[in-house]
């Protein structure tokens, strides 16, 4: 282990700390975090109690609940950044376990995850507290958690974030495997979506935009304080590989920063009108804080980029100056928790009253809708969806820049995979980001419209396009000896034991025809047809669950399971008549789904729900068969292409061995002829 560079410094004690370190650290940072948000919370303290309209609840409350919503999401943040190092800083050993340093990372990412559902719980009475005026101490009787739990929002929110929390810690004590670590990695991540429910995103006007801008801002913010809080206690515990675990780190880092920065525009955007940005406390908040995000841009990653150019310079088994690194990043990770701090007293801070009321439309959708469905409300309104939209211009910029890469190096790959691609992208930003996604919220007809596209086609036309395999051939093998990287987290995924037993013909069959009847008759629809993340749910839910399907149908891509094109063919003729009958159910279907949600938004040219939700039905019934036959020509094709190649194989065999095998048949039907006319 290298000497520190002094053994005074903050860096030399932490490294002799050990285990202990890492403790001091996040404590460390939770007290920057907190000293942070208390003060600027209490400057706008007053006057949230006025506009609310409840008494005083005590410094208890006033204090305590933006500091420990500080705390919480600093925590959070080490939980994410901890497992994420745990699945991806590192290398697992050969039998795709953990080694001795992901072991760490993920025994501490499941002691975050314990302390930050700890804060989530604790949020319960202090949101009870502040928004009734109680004391805390008279919240904190386990009747009044359920009192703020089933009837204060945010309250639940908070309790799902601590739920979600708590399995992903069991689950990171419960397991060593490098797969299940990915896994617990995606658990840990979506215990901070109930977080987007709790802000001003999401009762502002043009609430779309703010909650899926804040979602991508915590999780942006997460990765990046949690990776680096990591990169701190791997590199001042001795760990290995820190050349690594800082280029990975940097990548995630820019894509983060970059994240943070396009967010935070569109959510200033959203709250604050120009001439509010420097006459405001709000406003003024928002400065400081793109100040600060610019400062960690700036000096985070032109430092790691000289760090790491140094140490790519000297021999890579040169000692690693762990001490000038951990002062450098302890700095930095310092200027993150206070960043943290002032995001969350942005978020008990009023933002300025809006220029106008909005309408009854506005408050529920975020938006208002100008007239009837048709092609010039579809086509003539556009609302970037910051979520599928956004996941359709990178996948379009990923798959290019494969293709690109493959031609530089003289491969070649088809064009008709890349048309089924770039349609199949440019289908879901549609889909999502014109008039189409703005109607899919307002009326069950145009939702049902958008459904069967992102369930039915785009899902049919990615998988056409052959995604993984135009992975596998531009991504370089990480090579014998050394750490795997993004080409051989690939392989994994394709051949992990759960992909096996998704990927069967008839489990994804079964999960994506029974996913149309639990959301639309389970009970489920009207809770996500009236909020935001549940309409996001279903959109992220049709169209994973699709892919998945015509994955496995179309068998463009190698997949765990190798079955014939036959069967294919019958399994996907058996799956027909579950989605005709969805639709015909629909048709027939006397009460009107989600009826509280579309009678509040009032479209006036809709005057019978039930006629919408009869035409929706007939919109499935159609919609739905024409993707089927674009499958069944495609599985024909490879059937054919299958014969060919199997006719080809045969002639070229017969060529080099002058026909034996037909030679060998016909000598057997004269053996048999002879020994039938014996007798």
């Amino acid at each position: 282990m290298e000497v520190m560079t002094s053994s005074k410094s903050a860096p030399a004690i932490l490294g002799r700390l050990g285990a202990r370190g890492a403790v001091l650290l996040v404590l460390l940072l939770a007290a920057v975090a907190a000293a942070v948000v208390v003060p600027l919370s209490a400057m706008s303290t007053e006057v949230a109690l006025e506009l609310i309209g409840v008494p005083d609840p005590g410094v208890l409350t006033t204090a305590g609940l933006p500091a420990i919503r500080a705390i919480g999401e600093l925590l959070a943040s080490v939980a994410v950044g901890t497992a994420l190092f745990a699945a991806f800083f590192t290398p697992p050993q050969k039998d795709k376990t953990l080694d001795v340093d992901g072991y760490r990372m993920q025994h501490i990412s499941s002691w975050a995850n314990i302390a930050w559902a700890v804060a989530a719980a604790l949020l319960i009475p202090l949101t009870l507290s502040d928004v009734s005026g109680r004391t805390f101490v008279q919240s904190l009787p386990p009747d009044q958690w359920l009192v703020a739990i089933n009837q204060i929002d945010v309250a639940s929110s908070w309790r799902w974030a601590a739920v979600i929390a708590v399995v992903a810690a069991i689950g990171q004590r419960l397991t060593l495997s490098w797969r299940w670590s990915t896994i617990w990695l995606a658990v840990t991540v979506l215990s901070l979506l109930p977080v987007a429910a709790t802000g001003h995103a999401s009762g502002s006007t043009a609430h779309d935009i703010a909650t899926n801008s804040l979602i991508i801002h915590l999780f942006s913010a997460a990765f990046y304080v949690g990776g680096l809080v990591a990169v701190i206690i791997h590199t001042m515990r001795g760990g290995t590989r820190v050349a690594l675990a800082l280029r990975r780190y940097s990548v995630v880092a820019t894509v983060a920063i970059a994240a943070l920065a396009f967010t935070g525009v569109i959510n200033a955007m959203v709250r604050l009108h120009p001439a509010d940005l420097f006459s405001s406390t709000y406003g003024l908040l928002v400065v400081a804080k793109a100040l600060l995000l610019c400062l960690l841009a700036l000096f985070g990653l032109a430092i790691r980029r000289r760090i790491i150019a140094k140490i790519e310079s000297t021999n890579a088994n040169a000692p690693v100056d762990r001490g000038t690194l951990l002062r450098i990043v302890l700095v930095e990770s310092a200027v993150m928790a206070g960043t943290i701090g002032l995001s969350v007293s942005l978020g008990r801070t009023p933002p300025p009253a809006p220029l106008y009321v909005p309408t009854r439309q506005e408050a529920l959708l975020g938006f208002e809708l100008p007239g009837p469905f048709s092609f010039e409300t579809v086509f003539g309104l556009w609302r970037f969806d910051l979520v599928l939209g956004l996941v359709s211009v990178v996948l379009l910029g990923l798959y290019l820049w494969g293709v690109i890469h493959l031609r530089r190096r003289g491969d070649s790959w088809p064009a008709g995979r890349t048309f089924f691609w770039v349609a199949g992208c440019v289908t879901l930003f549609i889909t999502t980001s014109s008039g189409l996604g703005m109607f899919m919220m307002a009326d069950f007809a145009s939702h049902m419209v958008g459904h069967m596209l992102i369930s039915m086609l785009v899902p049919v036309l990615l998988a056409l396009g052959g995604p993984l395999t135009l992975a596998l051939r531009a991504l370089p093998a990480a090579g014998r000896g050394n750490p795997p990287g993004p080409r051989e987290w690939i392989v994994e995924f394709i051949n992990n034991p759960l992909s096996r037993f998704l990927t069967h013909p008839i489990v994804a069959s079964i999960q994506f025809v029974a996913g149309f009847y639990l959301i639309y008759f389970g009970g489920f629809y009207e809770t996500l047809a009236s909020e935001h993340l549940g309409h996001m749910f279903m959109n992220v839910h049709f169209l994973i669950s699709g892919y998945l399907f015509y994955w496995v149908i179309i068998g463009v891509d190698a997949a765990p399971r190798q079955f014939t094109s036959m069967y294919m063919m019958m399994v996907l003729l058996s799956s027909l008549p579950f989605h005709a009958f969805f639709g015909i159910l629909l048709m027939n279907y006397p009460t009107v789904l989600a009826e509280g949600w579309y009678s509040g938004i009032g479209l006036p040219w809709i005057p019978d729900l039930l006629q919408s939700q009869r035409v929706g039905g007939g919109v499935a019934w159609a919609m739905g068969e024409i993707p089927l036959f674009i499958v069944m020509i495609a599985l024909a094709w490879q059937w054919y292409q299958s014969d060919m190649r199997e006719a080809r194989r045969s002639e070229r065999q017969a060529e080099r061995d002058d026909d034996a095998e037909l030679k060998a048949y016909n000598e057997m039907l004269a053996q048999m002829a002879k020994a039938d006319r014996r007798h």
